[in-house]
C-alpha cells in the first residue's frame, strides 16, 4: 500500500505544469540623439577618453537600488532586470559620442594607440535608484573626473559631479529610464567643464 501511494504521488509530480520562467528586461542608452552638424563651441585639441574606473560592486550589469529609509548602505538589484553591459561601458560609450561633437581633432581610447593633446578620466562613484520611500526613488549618478596633460602628465583640473533626479516609477523601468536621461545631462556638464578649462589654458598659453 505504501508503494502505490509513493507511485501514486510521482505521477502527481509529473504532471504537474512547468513553472513559467520571468524573462528578463536587459537594457542599454538606447541611440543617442543625431548629432548636430556644426557645433557651436569646440575645442581644437585631441583627447584621450579613458574606460571610466569603477569600484567592484559596480563592476556587472545588474541595475542597482538603495533604501535610503531602510539600509542606506546596503546595495539591492533586481532580479529581472540588468544593463546589457556595466554602466561603466554604457557610460564611456555615451560619453565618448558626446564629446566627439565638441572636438575637431577627435576622440581617442586607450586601445587605440593613437596619440592624444589630453586625457579624460573618469571614476564613477554612484550609478544607483535611490528610494527615499517605498514608492518614491530618485537616479543618483556621482563622478570624479581629471584632466591631464599627456606630454607633461600635469593635472590641470580635477572635479566631484553630482547629479540627481526623481524617478517617474519607483520600479526598474524608471530607474533606466532616468538613470539614462541623467547621464546625457552629466555629459553636457563635463563637456562645459573640458570646454572652460582648455580654452583657458589655450588662452595661457598663447600670452
Amino acid at each position: 500500500m505504501m508503494k502505490f501511494a509513493i507511485v501514486l504521488l510521482l505521477l502527481a509530480g509529473c504532471t504537474l505544469p512547468p513553472k513559467k520562467t520571468i524573462p528578463v528586461a536587459v537594457y542599454d542608452f538606447g541611440p543617442p540623439a543625431p548629432v548636430e552638424q556644426h557645433t557651436p563651441t569646440s575645442v581644437d585639441y585631441s583627447i584621450l577618453l579613458a574606460d571610466i574606473i569603477v569600484p567592484v560592486w559596480l563592476d556587472n550589469q545588474t541595475i542597482a537600488y538603495r533604501l535610503a529609509y531602510h539600509d542606506p548602505a546596503r546595495i539591492y538589484a533586481y532580479a529581472n532586470s540588468r544593463w546589457a553591459a556595466s554602466p561603466a561601458k554604457l557610460l564611456t560609450q555615451r560619453f565618448r559620442h558626446k564629446l566627439s561633437t565638441h572636438t575637431r581633432n577627435g576622440i581617442v581610447s586607450s586601445r587605440d594607440g593613437l596619440k592624444a593633446d589630453y586625457t579624460l578620466l573618469i571614476e564613477l562613484e554612484e550609478f544607483t535608484q535611490v528610494f527615499d520611500q517605498p514608492e518614491q526613488s530618485r537616479a543618483v549618478i556621482r563622478l570624479r573626473a581629471s584632466l591631464i596633460e599627456r606630454s607633461t602628465r600635469q593635472l590641470l583640473a580635477q572635479n566631484p559631479f553630482t547629479i540627481e533626479r526623481n524617478t517617474p516609477s519607483a520600479d526598474a523601468a524608471g530607474a533606466v529610464a532616468t538613470l539614462i536621461s541623467a547621464s546625457d545631462a552629466m555629459a553636457a556638464v563635463l563637456i562645459d567643464w573640458l570646454i572652460e578649462h582648455l580654452t583657458l589654458k589655450a588662452s595661457h598659453g598663447n600670452q
